[in-house]
């Protein structure tokens, strides 16, 4: 639920009894359209930057993505031994297509997105986060993303990226068992899955949903990044991560450490400490 007051946007989590309100730069949005999937709007915040939302829920500001984009990415990456070919599915405002590209072992991104326009606002409305999009390895398809795995040749990609809006709408599909099977096949040897998963505070049935359905399709291992993102429900957020054939329990610290590119996140003691489980977490994982 939204609301407009004052000077004052306004995200209302019902299932978690709270507000996230953002002070507007100006009253009147810089921009709102119906897609045939969702409702797009972008406001100018005071302390946030460019703020874009979908369906009344924030997906992004100039002032924190930086975060969920990274936490995203590299983890994930830096778990696989050697990956090289990379699906992102959704992921449309090319956040996370940027932070994947940093990496210069990567030979190929495809990037599957249902809803063209979030991408062409995100270059109208968020030009940093799409100027990668040119980079020769990158492939931009606006498909669906479902269809898309399934139809996926056995073992063609070794990391696949699921950068998506909540499990409702067009994204519900996304979080289902038949879907991570279909992610499974598309894997190659040591292939990873990561997904971003919601709030451990508000729903915990979403993240254990997601681990029984991951392991019920094949993955042998199982675990959730916790990281901060302040304009999401809660202020704490996850993505899980699910490996084809090996356990989740080392990644390559040597090749973070001399990794050629800057962060403002993410490093080798945040990947480690964003593994830990807090209590509450770690037994509603055992009951599974």
């Amino acid at each position: 639920m939204t609301r407009l007051e004052g000077h004052w946007f306004t995200e209302v989590c019902e299932e978690g009894g709270s507000a996230l309100s953002l002070k507007l730069a100006q009253a009147e949005k810089l921009h709102e359209e119906q897609t045939p999937y969702q409702r797009i709007e972008i406001y100018e915040t005071e302390f946030f930057g460019t703020l874009m939302v979908i369906d009344g829920f924030v997906m992004l500001t100039d002032r924190d993505n930086f975060i969920y984009h990274e936490m995203l990415a590299h983890p994930a990456l830096y778990t696989h031994p050697d990956p090289r070919r990379v699906l992102i599915i959704g992921g449309g405002d090319c956040g996370t297509l940027r932070e994947v590209l940093k990496h210069p072992e990567i030979e190929s991104v495809t990037q599957v997105e249902i809803d063209e326009r979030v991408t062409r606002l995100a270059e109208r409305f968020f030009p940093e986060l799409t100027a990668s999009n040119d980079d020769p390895r990158a492939r931009l398809e606006f498909a669906d993303g479902i269809q898309w795995v399934k139809d996926a040749e056995p073992g063609s990609y070794d990391v696949i990226i699921v950068d998506s809006t909540d499990p409702i709408g067009p994204a519900e599909g996304l979080f289902s068992e038949p879907f991570y099977r279909d992610c499974r096949r598309a894997l190659g040897p040591h292939g990873l899955l990561v997904q971003q998963s919601e709030s451990p505070m508000y729903h915990m049935d979403i993240l254990t949903g997601m681990h029984r359905a991951m392991r019920a399709a094949g993955f042998l291992d199982v675990a959730t990044l916790h990281f901060p993102q302040p304009t999401y429900p809660s202020g704490w957020w996850t993505a899980t991560m699910a490996c084809k054939d090996m356990a989740i329990d080392g990644f390559r610290e040597s090749a973070v450490a001399a990794r050629p590119f800057e962060t403002r996140y993410y490093n080798a003691a945040v990947h480690r400490a964003a593994l830990a489980a807090p209590e509450f977490f770690r037994r509603a994982l055992l009951e599974l």
